[in-house]
C-alpha cells in the first residue's frame, strides 16, 4: 500500500512539473505575440538592413550554397544568409526541436513563426543516427555526435521554414547583393582571389587541373562571376551538401599522371657520352685531319706546331 501511494505521489509530481513548465511556455509565447503587436517591423528598415548585412565580405562568401541536379547547378541562399535576414527582419521565432528518441531515430521538428502576422512554417522529420561515408554507413552512439548530427540536418529545414516566412523578392534581392559584394572583393586582385579559393580547395582533394577542366581554361583567364560559381560549390563540399565528383572529373588526375608518363617515355634519353661536353680537336698539318686536344698533347712536334700558333 506504501509503495502504491509513493508512486502515486512521484506520478502526481512529474504531472504537476509538465504542467508548469507547458504554462510558462505558453506565457513566454504570449509575451513574444504581444511584444510583436506592440513594435511591429518597419519593412524598409528590414530590408536595408538585409541588403547592409550582404554588403559585409564575411557573410557574403558564406551566403550562398549549390549542389549538382540533373547535370545542372542548383544556387541558393545558405543557412547563415537565412538567419542573417531572419534577424534583421524581426519578429520571428526559429529553431530546431527533438520531438522524440527512439531506436536510434529522432523525431525533430524544424520551424519558423512570424510572431506579428502569426504565420508560421514547420516541417517534421526523422533522423536515423547514421553517418554516411565513403567507407559505408557508421552508427553514432556518442550523445555528441548525435546531436550535431541531428543540428546538421535540422539546420536545411530551418533554412527552407525561414525562407517560407521571408518575401520572395527581398531573398532574391539578399542573395543578388551577396554575389555582387563577392564579386567586388575586399579590396584584393582576383589573380589572388582566385590563388586563395585554389589553395582553399586542395583540403576537399581538388587539384588546380580539376578546376581549370571544369571552368575550361586556364586559371589566368578566370573572371569574377566564375570565382563566385566556385565559391558556391566551396560552400556545398564545406557543408557536405555534395561530393567533389559530383563537380569535377576526378579522371584528370589519372589523366595527368598518364601524360606525365608519356612524355618522359617519348623524350629522348641522353647518354653519358652526350651528357659530357664534345672534346676539344685540332686541325692536324702533319695528319691532314681533325686530331683530338688529348693526342695534341703527347705530340712530339706540339712546339712550334700552326695548329696552336
Amino acid at each position: 500500500m506504501s509503495e502504491e501511494l509513493a508512486l502515486q505521489k512521484q506520478e502526481n509530481g512529474v504531472s504537476a512539473m509538465v504542467d508548469i513548465e507547458s504554462a510558462r511556455a505558453i506565457q513566454e509565447v504570449q509575451a513574444s505575440m504581444i511584444i510583436a503587436k506592440r513594435f511591429p517591423r518597419d519593412v524598409k528598415k528590414a530590408y536595408q538592413k538585409i541588403m547592409t548585412s550582404c554588403e559585409r565580405a564575411s557573410l557574403a562568401k558564406e551566403a550562398l550554397y549549390a549542389y549538382p541536379r540533373g547535370g545542372q547547378m542548383i544556387t541558393g541562399p545558405s543557412i547563415r544568409l537565412a538567419e542573417a535576414m531572419a534577424q534583421a527582419w524581426g519578429n520571428l521565432h526559429f529553431g530546431i526541436r527533438e520531438l522524440s528518441q527512439r531506436d536510434g531515430v529522432s523525431e525533430i521538428e524544424a520551424y519558423c513563426w512570424d510572431l506579428e502576422t502569426n504565420t508560421r512554417q514547420t516541417k517534421t522529420f526523422n533522423v536515423k543516427h547514421q553517418r554516411y561515408t565513403k567507407q559505408g554507413s557508421k552508427d553514432l552512439f556518442d550523445p555528441r555526435d548525435i546531436y550535431e548530427h541531428t543540428a546538421n540536418q535540422g539546420a536545411r529545414r530551418v533554412r527552407a521554414c525561414i525562407l517560407g516566412i521571408i518575401p520572395g523578392d527581398i531573398v532574391e534581392a539578399a542573395v543578388n547583393q551577396c554575389e555582387e559584394t563577392v564579386t567586388k572583393g575586399e579590396g584584393k586582385p582576383l589573380v589572388d582571389r582566385v590563388r586563395d579559393m585554389v589553395t582553399a580547395f586542395k583540403e576537399y582533394g581538388v587539384t588546380r587541373d580539376m578546376i581549370e577542366a571544369r571552368l575550361g581554361h586556364k586559371l589566368e583567364a578566370t573572371i569574377a562571376t566564375e570565382l563566385v560559381a566556385l565559391g558556391k560549390i566551396y560552400k556545398s563540399l564545406k557543408d557536405n551538401m555534395s561530393q567533389r565528383e559530383q563537380w569535377f572529373d576526378l579522371g584528370i588526375l589519372d589523366k595527368k599522371a598518364a601524360e606525365d608518363l608519356d612524355r618522359k617515355i617519348k623524350s629522348p634519353k641522353k647518354t653519358k657520352k652526350e651528357d659530357k661536353e664534345p672534346a676539344l680537336q685540332y686541325d692536324c698539318p702533319m695528319s691532314e685531319s681533325m686530331v683530338a686536344s688529348a693526342d695534341c698533347d703527347v705530340c712530339e712536334k706540339r712546339e712550334g706546331c700552326p695548329a696552336h700558333g
